[in-house]
């Protein structure tokens, strides 16, 4: 599990692949952070119309691309909302039904800053980021439908 933490206009950002499930980490304590927004994204409970309930997801990404646009974007937050701490975590591999895939917290001098750039960074994680994730079901395996992330980023076979 490689960390990639870095230092953009005096705002730490982190950017981890857990193996497995993330969980929440409290945020160092900053002077002049006011506002703490966390998104934590859960595996949820549903049935597939063929395969039964689902059991667990398994997520792919090709990392040195994703850790890119994570950096990327972690740096829009900073610049555009002042977000003093930015924390960006996403599984590989299983992951269980009602356990964490995604784990997103930005620290800005206000709370209005602060869900702003949560909402952001979600947002376009889900549209910019080379993850994928197959759907374990009772008795079958899928894809999860998303847009490609670029041209020369395509989901394993």
């Amino acid at each position: 599990m490689a960390v990639l933490e870095s230092r953009v206009h005096d705002a730490t950002i982190e950017i981890r692949f857990v193996q497995g499930p993330v969980e929440y980490i409290p945020p160092p304590p900053l002077s002049g952070a006011g506002g703490e927004a966390v998104f934590l994204g859960r595996t949820r409970a549903e049935p597939h119309p063929e395969h039964g309930d689902l059991i667990a997801l398994d997520y792919t990404a090709y990392e040195a691309m994703a850790r890119r646009e994570l950096e990327a974007l972690a740096g829009r937050v900073v610049a555009e909302r002042g977000a003093r701490f930015v924390r960006m975590h996403h599984s590989v591999g299983r992951v269980g039904v009602g356990e964490a895939s995604v784990l997103i917290q930005v620290l800005c001098p206000h709370r209005a800053e602060a869900f702003e750039g949560c909402r952001f960074l979600i947002d376009r994680f889900k549209e910019h980021v080379p993850i994928w994730k197959a759907e374990r079901w009772a008795t079958g395996r899928t894809w999860s439908p998303g847009r490609p992330a670029s041209a020369g980023a395509t989901p394993p076979p």
